[in-house]
């Protein structure tokens, strides 16, 4: 993962989840692809958020109930993971020069050629929705629509500049201390599912504080450390020819900034939906409150929930059956239940939710 190179290459393991991981090698160094999913499908990219890899940013999300009729089936899935944050990654050489934002986003424009990609639907947390939506307005002829979590697009403030440097100095003379897992967690969760009923952690705490143990501290350094130089896009978010649809919790960070984000978007092409007492990683902490707005904005693309059939149920109902087949489970279809503030989606059609 240390080397780069002008052509490009590809590396392939057999991994679980029913999908391959390809090691393409791009002008600005390698990175790991998790593809899963027919590859005649239409593509949907990903990009987790500083110190995360596909697993710990998006698998909430993808295992959840109905997701499979709704993403999988409609999608080849193409999980990119920042340059070092694959799954036995070795740490990259001091050698190999810093990458910035823009080189980022420009290794995303070379995964789509290397894998024949035209136009791909981009789905981003935080740090990775940054990068996505830099791409999508270096390319925008490649982006159909933006899926957005806990957004951000502004240059840092003076604050979280610094904060960010007391983090790479940590990382830098620590490594993935206790101290600095704290900090990754609080950008990530509520202090509700940090903490628990009882002062307990989660299951889902507990299983990113097992993952970010594996990651090399170097390479999130080196990827924090590009998200700390990140310029400002707010003027050029008007000039965004895709639509797009943000998530971003309640308790998140950055909420002030994704409300700004969508704001500057306009109403016309963005859709903000507001996730309760809910920290950034909204895939992670509350993945059910995405399937709804997630399922009207595929529909201003022409995209349907695949109907699927149970070949046995407990109480003896008739797969063929409407009931078996309904679209989305009734307790879904109603946005207080999943505690979320939902706005109308304009898409192809006027939506009344």
């Amino acid at each position: 993962m240390d080397d780069s190179s002008d052509s490009v290459s590809i590396a392939i393991d057999m991994v679980p989840f029913g999908g391959k991981e390809f090691l393409v090698k791009t002008s600005r160094g390698s990175l790991s692809v998790f593809v899963c999913g027919d590859l005649e499908q239409p593509a949907l990219i990903t990009y987790p958020d500083v110190a995360l890899n596909y697993m710990s940013c998006f698998q909430g999300l993808f295992v959840c109930p109905d997701a499979d009729s709704l993403l999988l089936q409609n999608f080849c899935i193409y999980h990119i993971d920042a340059p070092g944050h694959e799954l036995g990654a070795n740490v990259i050489s001091s050698d190999v020069p810093l990458l910035s934002v823009d080189d980022l986003a420009d290794q995303v424009a070379e995964v789509l050629d290397f894998f024949g990609l035209k136009r791909v639907l981009c789905l981003g947390v935080t740090a990775g929705a940054y990068i996505l939506t830099l791409f999508a307005m270096k390319y925008s002829e490649r982006v159909l629509g933006l899926m957005l979590v806990s957004p951000v697009c502004k240059a840092p403030t003076w604050a979280e500049w610094l904060y960010n440097k007391v983090l790479m100095n940590l990382l830098y003379f620590y490594g993935m201390c206790g101290v600095l897992k704290e900090c990754l967690l609080q950008r990530y969760f509520s202090k509700e599912l940090r903490y628990g009923m009882h002062g307990a952690e989660s299951e889902i705490v507990q299983a990113c504080l097992k993952l970010l143990d594996e990651r090399q501290s170097p390479n999130v350094m080196r990827f924090l450390q590009a998200i700390n130089r990140r310029h400002d896009l707010t003027d050029d978010l008007k000039k965004l020819q895709c639509k797009t649809l943000i998530f971003v919790g309640e308790c998140s960070p950055f909420h002030a900034e994704s409300v700004h984000m969508s704001t500057k978007i306009g109403r016309t092409n963005c859709t903000l939906v507001e996730v309760k007492a809910c920290g950034s990683l909204v895939t992670e902490e509350h993945p059910l409150a995405m399937l709804v707005p997630i399922e009207f904005f595929l529909m201003g693309f022409g995209f349907q929930r695949q109907p699927h059939f149970a070949t046995s149920s407990s109480n003896g109902s008739n797969p063929s059956s409407p009931s078996s087949q309904s679209c989305i489970a009734p307790e879904l279809l109603s946005p207080e239940g999943l505690g979320i503030k939902l706005k109308p989606i304009k898409t192809r059609a006027d939506i009344e939710i």
